[in-house]
């Protein structure tokens, strides 16, 4: 576009037109400064979402642990690692446990290196050494945890250095700009056979070659749809701003696009249906059960406090997972001034949860006993395993689990064991557990959730629970949060037993699953996939990883999920809530339809503008568009089609209708065919006006004015139309949009000033109207898009009908 302005300049200052030419050359810095206005907006957009997308350090700072952006790490920071995160900066070990670390980013050798203490020397060591206390910048904590101080931040980390290698990065282009380059370039193909035509046609009838590449030239302007990439650029920018105000990060574009597609949300129950505020709720101490209230806290009866004083001793000292938060909340309370509470006590050694046994012990010793102490707490089977108990106890036990279950309760088991040899084993199966209980813990259900979930099912959205609990549990809060078939639940073991094609057939009716370990996710998703669904997948570790790669949408947890887990997915949730989901997918509805509005006035708008170029040329009519008439209207076109279109709110139909299909195309021919028809019906009405004026006599600028006005009028009411297909421009005009009016207020304004003040007068070649023309002008230019505002309304009265029987 700015290539054409800059050619008809020229051919305007070899032909003498100096104002034409100025006029040209200055449109050139309007557009100029608008351009850069909409890019600037976008680029503010995407560094305000590049700060939310760093990667987070959890580090200590006026000894508190707070999390920060990557990129805010400093040297002498000490940060905190912990299983799956990113590590943020160079840095040394001072205490860990059980830490293990991949450095195949660095060293590109697969199998993790284990980590120890520095001992007080602050050296860093070359990446890929075992037994060394050095971590470096984005490798990866698959084990354990561990405290460090950061020696080295940015480019001046081992990663920084590589960095500073990179040359280029190349990046797929996403289906919708796929489509869209394709669009332009089929615009720009038609474009230069019309405009050929257009230049000989004029030559050869008129024997002008020079206005006739004017003409051509004018045409061009009119057919390229330089709005395309320009609003395909801002409405993606501006939709992952507008999401991320959701509470929800957009990691890749091409969601945004997808979340309006979503026909199954399988959702995390822990966190993300509930708060994953724990609290015990009830213990059981092998025979006798008791309810815990906040009030009664202080008065456990003593035949628990043991139950209590393990299952803190197998909790870490200062708790981050909210189960252990709240067992030492209720142990510094119940356990106050008893001998149960051992701040005293050393912790010699930490057996961690494995995807084999999901149960963990701790190995302590006290001050005065030669003993070891072993705390063990994990799921109850994996517990009981550990205390090889009877048949008949299994069977007790089961019963018990099932009763706490029933109540909504999270449920885990509590044993200790004593050991006395000097050599620790090797696994906890060689300690001689002793089982001590259950405690259960109750998670509220978020506030939100029931009507978010029944949000979805109006929407055509199915929600698919997934949990490690057990099946009464999360068939309790199924109940709570309105999902439907809350009696139908498939176990994690039960999914082990099937094979592919029976899991496919029943993940069509079952909306639970029970007792899941990570990477049944991923089978999860594969069979829903096979079933044509579109899936969002919510995950928070490293194990989740797969099935966020898999599923349509990756929706990772940003207050607990790991950074492998971030990376993995399309979205971030940046509180951890189930119904910021919900909002994001109707915010992808609505983003998507606006796109498409957008996308349909841009068609429609073409039209009688490319028909008005071409037909008096064809005719030997007098030309009614020259390029300052383009540009004029260019000026309305590029910001009605961003800014307007993008801040219309949602049809308020938008959570009340199925899902559309992925396979559907932005341009579609219903779409492209209604636009054109609409455009066809506005360029008829300009012909019609201009015919007629030109067979009043009073000249050609007459007619050329008359036309123009109409035609602005025509485009002004193509806005409007096209803000909704579904509610008619008096319904819209009562949803707020300042953009509009900004536009509106604008184009009458110039449009005025074309018209009556004399030196824009004689540069547009117009003439001034009376009262009598502007009217004609606005009947037939409004008058262009009732037939759709009547089709619109008889499209909503037939839905009236249709819902009242």
């Amino acid at each position: 576009m700015f290539l054409l302005l800059i050619a008809c300049g020229t051919i305007y200052l070899i032909l003498g037109d100096l104002q034409e030419a100025l006029m040209l050359l200055g449109f050139v810095f309007v557009i100029m400064g608008i351009t850069f206005y909409q890019e600037r907006k976008t680029e503010r957009t995407l560094e305000a979402l590049q700060d939310l997308s760093s990667p987070r350090a959890l580090v200590i700072r006026d000894g508190k642990q707070i999390r920060i952006a990557g990129r805010d790490v400093a040297t002498d920071d000490i940060i905190m690692l912990k299983e799956g995160d990113r590590v943020p900066a160079d840095a040394v070990i001072l205490s860990c446990s059980n830490l293990l670390i991949n450095e195949s980013l660095l060293t590109g050798e697969s199998v993790p290196v284990r980590k120890v203490e520095c001992g007080g020397i602050m050296d860093m060591h070359p990446p890929g050494g075992d037994g060394l206390p050095s971590v470096y910048s984005g490798t990866l904590v698959v084990q354990g945890q561990g405290v460090a101080q950061v020696m080295s931040t940015g480019l001046n980390t081992e990663m920084g250095r590589i960095g500073k290698r990179l040359q280029t990065l190349e990046t797929e282009d996403t289906s919708l700009q796929k489509e869209t380059r394709t669009l332009v370039r089929n615009f720009a193909l038609v474009g230069i056979a019309l405009c050929a035509a257009v230049v000989i046609i004029y030559g050869l009838t008129r024997l002008d070659w020079l206005n006739g590449f004017l003409a051509g030239i004018t045409l061009a302007m009119a057919i390229i749809p330089e709005e395309f990439p320009v609003v395909l650029t801002i409405f993606l920018a501006l939709g992952a701003w507008r999401i991320s105000r959701k509470n929800v990060l957009t990691r890749r574009s091409h969601a945004i696009q997808a979340l309006g597609s979503t026909t199954v949300l399988c959702v995390d129950k822990t966190g993300t249906l509930t708060l994953n505020r724990m609290s015990v709720g009830k213990i059981m101490n092998g025979k006798d059960f008791y309810d815990i209230t906040p009030e009664e806290t202080h008065h456990l009866p003593g035949k628990f406090h043991e139950l209590i004083e393990f299952s803190i001793l197998a909790s870490q000292r200062d708790p981050f997972d909210p189960m252990e938060k709240s067992l030492k909340e209720l142990g510094d309370t119940a356990l106050k001034e008893t001998e149960h509470l051992h701040e005293d006590w050393q912790l010699v050694r930490e057996y961690p949860l494995s995807q084999e046994l999901l149960a963990m012990s701790h190995v302590w010793k006290s001050p005065d006993g030669e003993d070891y102490i072993i705390a063990a707490k994990g799921a109850p089977e994996a517990v009981a395993d550990l205390c090889h108990m009877h048949p008949d106890e299994l069977t007790q036990l089961s019963q018990n689990i099932s009763s706490m279950a029933s109540e909504g309760l999270r449920i885990i088991g509590v044993a200790r064991a004593y050991f006395k040899r000097p050599d620790l084993p090797g696994e906890q199966h060689d300690f001689n557990f002793e089982f001590l209980g259950l405690v259960g813990f109750l998670d509220p259900v978020r506030d939100e959730v029931p009507q978010a979930v029944e949000e979805c099912y109006q929407a055509g959205v199915r929600v698919v629970m997934i949990t490690g609990d057990y099946p009464g549990t999360a068939r309790n809060i199924a109940q709570k949060i309105g999902l439907e078939k809350p009696d139908s639940i498939i176990t994690g073991p039960e999914l082990d037993d099937m094979d592919d094609e029976t899991l496919t057939e029943r993940v069509k009716e079952v909306n639970i699953f029970a007792r899941m370990v990570p990477e049944m996710k991923l089978r999860l998703v594969e069979a829903l996939k096979s079933n044509g669904e579109i899936v969002s997948m919510t995950g928070d570790g490293v194990n989740d990883a797969p099935a966020l790669k898999s599923a349509q949408i990756g929706i990772s947890m940003g207050g607990r999920g790991t950074d492998v887990a971030r990376e993995a997915s399309s979205l971030v949730l940046l509180e951890d809530d189930f119904s910021s989901i919900v909002s994001a997918v109707k915010m992808g509805r609505r983003i998507y339809d606006n796109l498409k509005k957008a996308s349909a006035y841009i068609f429609a708008v073409h039209v009688p503008i490319i028909g008005m170029s071409f037909f008096p040329v064809l005719f030997q009519w007098p030309l009614v568009l020259f390029p300052v008439q383009i540009v004029f209207m260019e000026l309305i076109i590029d910001p009605s089609c961003t800014v307007v279109f993008e801040a219309e709110s949602a049809e308020k139909n938008v959570m009340k209708r199925p899902p559309r299909s992925s396979s559907e195309a932005l341009f579609d021919r219903g779409t492209i065919g209604m636009s054109i028809l609409q455009g066809a019906v506005v360029f008829l009405i300009v012909l019609a006006v201009y015919l007629l004026a030109l067979q009043s006599n009073q000249g050609e600028n007459y007619a050329r004015t008359l036309s123009f006005t109409t035609l602005i009028i025509a485009n002004l009411s193509l806005i409007l139309t096209n803000r909704s297909w579904s509610n008619t421009i008096i319904q819209t005009l009562k949803t707020p949009n300042k953009a509009l009016w900004w536009v509106f207020g604008g184009a009458l304004l110039f449009l005025g000033l074309v018209i009556y003040f004399p030196p824009l007068q004689q540069l547009f070649k117009f003439f001034p109207l009376n009262g009598f023309d502007i009217i004609l002008c606005i009947i037939a230019g409004a008058g262009s898009v009732v037939w759709f505002e009547v089709l619109k309304w008889l499209k909503g009265y037939t839905e009236i009908r249709i819902l009242s029987k």
